[in-house]
Parts: structure tokens; sequence; C-alpha cells
């Protein structure tokens, strides 16, 4: 176990110590995704992403991928799927639906070409003949099975960063292809703007921006010490809510549960009535540094300008109910000038917030020891 439950407040005033503390240079990662979403668009259009047209439009595209190439699909589905021509269906694991034939179109999106799941996929789709285009490393195995089918390639190109800090190196692709295929409008002035949002972002939480004024260093200090239950109140929110729980997992070492709006107020907010809603009984003589306080619910509300009006209007009563029972709240809302751009801003908060909380919290954002582990112990069951 590393890290701890309290985080050090001054180190995040601090730039010097900060960077010494991410040896990793995970936020100079997270500042690259303006220039991601440049790269990548540019990329696409190389490769010829108009040809994936010629075929027509297909029945349903299904996205498949695992973590940060999961989550690529789930910016499509967000973006493309409540006004998409034709159904999203993002694919996790290692079995492509039976239902998937020659109609559709299938995405296979992996940063480094070798996730099992994603390879797996990918070959029973060339199997079945279902058009194929793969988003990965030029020369890996993805890569390799996709030109047996004649697929299209679309590279990625991660320059040392680690696959879930390439997000939008893996989304923009299925983005541009969307827009190929009418599934979805995103012009290029719509992914100029996007990668504008996220180099205003980068620069608004950069370490030199002292606490009070960097929001993802509020948003870090706000989710210390808590339990995160992250409700999202739109595709797109929810889908920046994903985001967040994924990366409190993977960069801070962190749990937190995840749900959408208007499902929850059916089960998941009964929370608010269980053990972690408040710490009312704590001794008021308790020294906070030899017996720190316990883990504590604090809801996440991740708000979008476009809601349906009952679910605006339960998420404000949502808010009321959770602040009445003593449990935190923080309302994160995205802001811009599209789906993509209002999701782009969220989840460049989010990024930026769950490092700086790894950092204050004396974790290494960079480090995956439990997934390398599990990963080792596979391939030894496995061989």
């Amino acid at each position: 176990m590393t890290g701890s439950l309290q985080p050090d407040d001054a180190l995040l005033d601090s730039p010097s110590g900060i960077e010494a503390a991410d040896p990793g240079e995970v936020l100079r990662a997270c500042a690259t995704a303006g220039a991601q979403v440049r790269s990548a668009a540019r990329a696409t259009a190389e490769a010829g992403a108009g040809r994936v047209a010629a075929d027509g439009r297909p029945r349903a595209v299904v996205v498949a991928g695992a973590g940060a190439a999961g989550l690529a699909g789930t910016v499509l589905e967000a973006v493309a799927g409540p006004v998409g021509a034709v159904p999203v269906v993002c694919v996790h694991h290692l079995t492509l639906p039976g239902w998937v034939g020659p109609l559709d179109l299938v995405l296979a999106v992996s940063a480094s070409g070798r996730t099992e799941e994603t390879l797996a996929v990918a070959e029973e789709a060339a199997r079945r003949g279902v058009r194929l285009v793969t988003v990965t490393a030029s020369g890996s195995p993805l890569h390799a099975l996709g030109e047996q089918a004649r697929a299209l390639h679309v590279p990625v190109q991660r320059a040392g960063r680690s696959a879930r800090a390439s997000l939008w190196s893996l989304a923009v692709p299925l983005l541009v292809v969307a827009d190929a295929l009418g599934l979805a409008a995103v012009p290029a002035s719509d992914l100029s703007g996007t990668a504008d949002v996220l180099d205003r972002l980068a620069a608004d939480c950069a370490p030199s921006v002292e606490v009070g004024l960097n929001p993802a260093k509020d948003l870090a200090l706000a989710l210390a010490g808590t339990l995160p239950v992250v409700w999202g109140t739109s595709p797109v929110a929810s889908a920046a809510g994903a985001r967040l729980v994924a990366q409190l997992a993977a960069a801070a070492k962190l749990p937190a549960l995840l749900g959408e709006l208007p499902d929850v107020v059916h089960s998941g907010a009964a929370v608010l009535d269980g053990p972690l809603t408040s710490d009312d009984g704590d001794d008021i003589f308790r020294d906070p540094f030899d017996s720190p306080p316990g883990l504590r619910l604090r809801v996440v509300l991740v708000r979008d300008a476009v809601e349906h009006p009952r679910v605006a209007a339960r998420a404000v009563a949502l808010g009321t109910v959770a602040e009445r029972r003593g449990v935190p709240l923080t309302v994160l809302r995205g802001e811009g000038e599209s789906a993509l751009q209002r999701l782009a801003a969220l989840v460049g908060l989010a990024d930026f917030a769950t490092t700086y909380l790894a950092l204050a919290t004396g974790v290494n954002p960079a480090a995956d020891l439990a997934l390398d582990e599990v990963a080792g112990r596979t391939r030894e069951a496995g061989s």
C-alpha cells in the first residue's frame, strides 16, 4: 500500500515539489491533449478515413477496446449515439456479439495493438467478413490482423505516453470516421475548437497556478479522503464521469462509484442513507493527525448544458437531499459550443484533478504495479 488519504496541500502550491513528485511526467502528458486532437485528426485524414464511406452506412458500429481504448468508444457513443443514425455499441470483452455481421462496422482500438480482448474481437470480425477499421500502433499484431482483412488502418503515435494518457489519440479517429459515415457531425472546425478548449484548460490547470485559482487542484482537494459518488446527467456528462472514475483508480489508486441519471434515483441514491454519509459522531477532541476522520461519501454531479428537463430537476433534488444529509456536494459543468467540446472540458479537468490528487497523497500516478502483477500472473497461468 502506498499513499495517504490526507493530502499534502502545500505540495500543490509548489511547482518544483509537483515536478519532483511526478517522475513519470503525467501532468505533462495531460497538457498534450489539445495536440493529440490535432495530430490524430491529421493522421486519420491522411490514412484515408473517407474511404470507409465508400461501402455505405453500416447497420451498426461496434467499438472494440479495453481501458482507455474502451473509453474512446464511450466518447464516440456520447457524441454520436443520442443523435446518430445507427447504434454505437462498445465491447470491452473477448466476444463479438452474435448479431454482428457483414452489414456492420467494427472499430478495433488499442494503443499497443496487443490487447487480448481487442485482438480476439477483431479476429472474429474478420472471420465473419465484418467491415473493420484498426486504430492502433503501426507494426503491431492488431495492425497485421487488419491488413490481412484489408481494413483501414489509422496509426496511433503515443510519443512515450501511456495508453490512458492518450485518450484523444484513440478517440479522435473514431469521431472522424463517424463524421465521414454521416453518423455524427464532427467537422474539422469542431475538432479544432476542441483542441483549443483543451489547450486553455491546460493553461488554467498548470502547476504554476495556485490552489484557489486552479480548478483541477481545487477538485483534487475536494475529492481527497472521500469516496466519490459520480453521477452524470446526460450521455456527455456520464462519459466524463466514467473517465473521472477510471482516472481515480488508475492515477490516484482510489475507488469511486459511477451512475447515471435518471437511473440512480431508483436505486443508487439509496447510499445517501448509509453509514458513510456523515461524520457527526466524530469526537471533537480527536487529533486529526493521530486519528484521521473516516472515509465519507462525496457526491459529484456531472452536469451538461443539454439535459432532459426532468433529469435536470432530479439532479437539483439529488443535490438538495445530499446536502440535507451532510454529504459534501461538488457540481461539475461541461461548457462548450458542441457536445464534443463540453465533453473535452470535463475529461480534461478530470485528468488533471486525479493526477494532482495522486501527487498530493503520495501516490505515483504513472505506476501500475497491481495491473502489471495481474497481467504477469495471467500469463503464467496460461503458459
